[in-house]
């Protein structure tokens, strides 16, 4: 659900101990590396002490001092195409766009070297798919995590990535850019519309996890809500993007206090509220296995002739099956 992000990995340390060398300062704060790889990294410029930038491995470390890490991204290795049966929903010469299913991974990463999106788009678009995301992202403007399906679009050449780009930029403010994403999560959200407005950074102490954050120390995002139909205990809510950041429905709805029902990064302290949902829901949320989540609408401005292009997308079964029973549950509760 989210466009692209800077893919170095900043780190934040303090010294505790002075005079002992800078190398053995930093592994004793980020014990997950080698002293030899530390001793690279600052040779290389990419630590700084107090926002000075420190080159000598061997200088000695004053306590106190606050240690900024940058860690660059792997030298990434160039993806294979390989052939896939893609749920292709529209293509032309200049974009696609694709149904995700839940469970394809979109770019490769560290873990997901083969089977993603772009491998198989490398295979169905050959050398005409768009090389500003580099080799490890031809083609892609924006992203959907692993397990969320749905709807996603993808440059087939240059002059069209530059064109999508720029209206994802603008998040739909001044432009035709359309994104709506299918929802349920824990309980009733009130007011049953709104908007959250938090900023995000990662985590400091879950590094797989985004956190809200201070305005002044993280990137600026907001979420528009709606509820469209309230279950007795959760709801199908409507989500926009008015920015698109990393997890940022998913953090968003738990920090409103309503995570996505079978999110296990933010939704892990609502797990036992599954006991509380009728056996034929509780066991259709078991069988989905993921977040609740699903891009649904997404609509632009074709990047060349001009034309705005909708595309709705039908939930999934396996969130359709959890909806339907949450439905027959409130059926069951009223009488109807």
């Amino acid at each position: 659900m989210d466009t692209l992000d800077t893919d170095f990995d900043e780190r934040v340390g303090v010294v505790a101990e002075g005079g002992v060398r800078l190398d053995r300062a930093l592994v004793a704060l980020f014990p997950d590396l080698s002293r030899a790889r530390l001793q690279d990294l600052i040779r290389a410029g990419h630590v700084r002490g107090n926002d000075t930038p420190l080159h000598d491995p061997a200088a000695k470390a004053s306590a106190g001092t606050r240690i900024v890490l940058t860690l660059p991204p792997p030298v990434p290795a160039e993806p294979a195409g390989e052939e896939t049966d893609l749920p292709i929903v529209y293509e032309d010469e200049d974009v696609i766009v694709i149904d995700k299913p839940a469970g394809l991974v979109v770019h490769p990463a560290p873990g997901h070297e083969s089977g993603t999106l772009v491998n198989a788009l490398i295979a169905h678009c050959g050398a005409s798919l768009s090389g500003i995301g580099g080799v490890r992202r031809p083609g892609i403007v924006h992203r959907l995590d692993k397990d969320t399906s749905g709807l996603i679009v993808v440059a087939k050449n240059d002059a069209a990535h530059q064109g999508l780009t720029a209206q994802f930029a603008d998040h739909g403010r001044t432009g035709p850019l359309e994104r709506a994403y299918a929802a349920v999560v824990w309980g009733l959200p009130e007011p049953r519309t709104g908007a959250i407005r938090a900023s995000l950074a990662r985590s400091r102490f879950h590094r797989e996890k985004i956190a809200v954050v201070p305005d002044e120390s993280g990137r600026h995002a907001v979420t528009h809500y709606a509820v469209a139909e309230a279950y007795p205990e959760a709801a199908l809510v409507e989500c926009r993007l008015e920015t698109g950041r990393t997890h940022q429905i998913r953090v968003h709805m738990a920090h409103l206090g309503h995570p996505l029902l079978g999110d296990p990064v933010y939704g892990g302290g609502f797990r036992t509220k599954a006991a509380r949902l009728v056996p034929d829901a509780r066991a259709a949320l078991a069988a989905l296995g993921r977040q609740a989540l699903h891009a649904a609408l997404l609509g632009f401005r074709h990047p060349r002739t001009g034309t705005d292009l909708r595309f709705e997308s039908p939930l999934p079964p396996d969130l359709a099956a959890l909806v339907a029973r949450l439905r027959a549950d409130q059926s069951e509760g009223t009488g109807a």
